[in-house]
């Protein structure tokens, strides 16, 4: 008597190893991953299959070198490195840097999410993207895609607005994003516990300890975004949990297509306007 064969598959969503007769993923709660469509279509365009990371370091990397293409008479050439290759700042308002003058002043809200994009020098952005490159792969494999862009990006947003609320004039960077990163392995480590919680958790704290060493020390930088990002990542890690808690769920989904388009279309506004004004 012949049996039938089961068959092992990556779940095209979360790329996890199962049985290609499962109707419901274990792991990310697809239905029907073994299904013709859903193994060739999703399998070639799905957000897991997708470098989550390196594209948000790219699209920071273009806007910077637009916002200093598109200001070259004011571009920071000086000995300086704190401020060499700086973007003017009117380049940077218009492509949407946030505050309370262009939130109070202007009504611009949507620099809300444009300001995580935009840094304000060349070691500004590198050491932005180099704590990106290092925090973002660790939320991205434990929380998931989906929620990997909701932290990211409504921890910018709400770090931004607390630090509107603040009175703080003009600021931009992914700092308020990379804070809710911490934050929400902060609440990782702390959750899962035992020894590589711990270990996870320990490192988080090194990494705020030294945001706070660097905010006192160093002259204009945004502690209140900061405090705002942490703060937030570690609610929204709370309210979502991570993967070994449970899945994504399809509000999970659907909330992160929101942000992704509502970012998509922020940022596409900010550099038609940045070229309309320049040119």
């Amino acid at each position: 008597m012949s049996t039938r064969e089961k068959k092992s598959m990556l779940c095209p969503n979360c790329r996890k190893l199962i049985s290609s007769d499962e109707p419901v993923c274990p792991y990310c709660g697809l239905s029907k991953p073994g299904s013709m469509l859903k193994t060739h279509l999703l399998g070639r365009f799905s957000a897991a299959s997708m470098n989550a990371v390196k594209l948000i370091i790219y699209v920071n990397c273009a806007l910077y070198i637009l916002s200093i293409i598109l200001s070259p008479s004011t571009l920071g050439l000086s000995a300086n490195p704190l401020t060499f290759l700086s973007p003017s700042d009117r380049s940077l308002f218009i492509l949407g840097a946030t505050g309370t003058v262009p939130i109070a002043g202007y009504g611009r809200w949507w620099t809300l999410i444009a300001a995580s994009f935009l840094h304000g020098g060349i070691l500004h952005i590198f050491f932005n993207m180099a704590a990106l490159g290092q925090l973002g792969p660790f939320v991205l494999r434990e929380f998931g895609f989906n929620r990997f862009v909701i932290i990211y990006l409504l921890t910018g947003v709400a770090g931004f607005f607390v630090s509107y609320l603040a009175g703080i004039p003009f600021t931009i960077g992914a700092s308020a994003s990379i804070c809710g990163l911490i934050g929400a392995i902060l609440y990782y480590g702390k959750s899962r516990g035992g020894f590589y919680g711990q270990a996870i958790y320990r490192q988080a704290m090194g990494w705020v300890v030294g945001l706070v060493i660097f905010g006192l020390l160093v002259p204009g930088i945004n502690n209140w975004a900061h405090g705002g990002g942490l703060a937030s990542g570690i609610m929204f890690g709370f309210l979502m949990s991570y993967n070994e808690q449970k899945g994504e769920t399809y509000l999970h989904r659907i909330l992160a297509a929101v942000c992704i388009l509502s970012t998509a279309m922020t940022l596409l506004w900010a550099v038609l306007q940045d070229v309309y004004y320049s040119f």
